[in-house]
């Protein structure tokens, strides 16, 4: 459920014409100065030091853990079902249909915040997928096994979308600071990457110091404690509030149901098939990698191999915020993209030759090319999403790649089971080229129905 895991030439989002009023916060733990109050734009060397004060010093790790039990789940499904039930099989089942429930219940959540505001829907969602996990915990001890697999569907469709929420936040209180902005979806990018490498290594921890039920009773503890916090941040106000993007829609006759979300889905259709390459790419990646370490006879070796990536990939999307405003997003989709096509096929020719230290050298470079490309999808999603559709949009996006993680990890496992470990790899190769053409396939104009704002640059040109 990788959400994993949101910058462009102009980071402000479209809205509404007219600047929302800056709200009075407390100094210390409340968001600082957003729409309303224009400030110059930070220099680039001190632009991260501008978030903990915009959103508030605590937000950051609030975020951080409320986010974690997502990928910690990912895993901790897996084993769980697998080590209460003697079956792998099933614990892949469990898997998939977490994946699944993660897929219908994260748009679901965003559209619910658009609405609402996002307090009060990760107010209930919080304690709720904590209770989900319990009961899948109850379920895999013994169980039918639709029971195990509607409990695992519970808790994917359950657990805080935070990393797209999170965005939108970002989106309301920097929307007047392109380079924070811009900034801010570079750190979330950072920080899904780090969530993923780390939410697995502490399951393997957990698991190994007791056994995967400790494992996904910490994720629950957690889904209970950060996630309610993260819904009673004060940051959680700017999308409260008309006029901001994300903010819940007072519109007694708001767009709702399938026919909005189909509207929505057409608009936002270029960064859903981006992302949903993404995945496939994630997922793909993976399997092949658990397919070459087990013909190589190091099969402990396939996630340390699968983090380099992670690794690379964080620290190029703390780069992008370097990158010249000149530069548009559609240029640097393409570029990046174009950049994982040749990286991801210099992968397929390492793992022929079967040397895991060739196949250790090529994930490194191909996951220098992850970090910004997935910056930029989220960006351009934040773009083209609907006034007051913004959480809708990017929770709908992170669906997808989830999604596509579930479909890369099947197909190349198939590759790497009936085929060979070197032909799994044509996988992520067929996914970096879907994101090109994605990527190509962006429009130079600014969509019908949403409105710059008064000296806003075309996202996309």
């Amino acid at each position: 459920m990788r959400d994993l895991p949101t910058p462009g030439p102009r980071m402000t989002p479209t809205t509404s014409s007219s600047p929302a009023p800056a709200p009075t916060v407390p100094p210390h733990d409340a968001p600082g100065p957003r729409a309303g109050a224009p400030t110059p734009s930070p220099a680039r060397a001190g632009v991260y030091a501008r978030l903990p004060r915009l959103a508030g010093r605590w937000f950051l790790p609030v975020a951080f853990l409320a986010r974690l039990p997502f990928s910690m789940l990912t895993i901790g499904t897996l084993l769980l079902v697998t080590s209460s039930t003697g079956s792998v099989a099933l614990g892949g089942l469990a898997s998939a249909a977490a994946a699944l429930g993660t897929a219908v219940g994260g748009p679901a959540q965003g559209a619910v915040a658009d609405r609402v505001g996002q307090r009060r829907v990760v107010l209930v969602c919080a304690p709720a997928s904590a209770l989900a996990v319990l009961g899948l915990l109850a379920a895999s001890t013994g169980s039918s096994t639709a029971a195990t697999l509607a409990a695992a569907a519970a808790v994917g469709a359950s657990v805080p979308q935070v990393g797209p929420l999170a965005r939108v936040r970002w989106l309301a209180m920097a929307r007047d600071e392109p380079r924070t902005l811009f900034a801010a979806m570079s750190y979330e990018s950072t920080a899904d990457e780090v969530s993923f490498v780390l939410g697995p290594a502490l399951v393997g921890v957990l698991a190994a110091a007791g056994s995967p039920q400790v494992a996904v009773l910490v994720a629950a503890a957690l889904l209970a404690t950060a996630g309610t916090a993260f819904a009673l941040h004060p940051s959680a106000r700017v999308t409260s509030r008309p006029g901001t993007p994300g903010a819940a829609s007072t519109a007694p006759t708001a767009p709702g149901g399938l026919r909005a979300t189909w509207r929505l889905a057409r608009r936002e259709a270029v960064t859903v098939v981006g992302m949903l390459a993404m995945g496939l790419l994630f997922g793909g990646t993976q399997a092949a990698l658990t397919a070459l370490t087990r013909d190589a006879g190091v099969p402990d070796l396939a996630g340390l191999v699968y983090a380099v990536m992670g690794v690379g990939s964080a620290a190029t999307a703390l780069a992008v915020v370097a990158l010249p405003d000149r530069w548009s997003l559609g240029a640097r989709w393409t570029t990046f993209a174009g950049g994982l096509l040749v990286s991801t096929a210099a992968l397929v020719g390492a793992a022929s030759t079967g040397s895991v230290a060739a196949v250790v050298a090529a994930v490194a470079v191909a996951g220098l090319f992850v970090g910004p490309v997935m910056v930029t999808v989220f960006t351009v999603a934040g773009e083209r999403a609907p006034a007051g559709r913004t959480a809708a949009a990017m929770t709908l996006v992170a669906s997808a790649n989830v999604v596509g993680v579930a479909l890369g990890a099947s197909g190349a496992g198939q590759l790497g089971q009936g085929v060979s470990a070197a032909a799994s790899f044509a996988v992520p190769v067929v996914a970096a080229a879907v994101l090109l053409a994605a990527g190509v396939s962006l429009t130079s104009r600014p969509r019908a129905g949403r409105r710059p704002e008064r000296g806003a640059r075309a996202a996309v040109r």
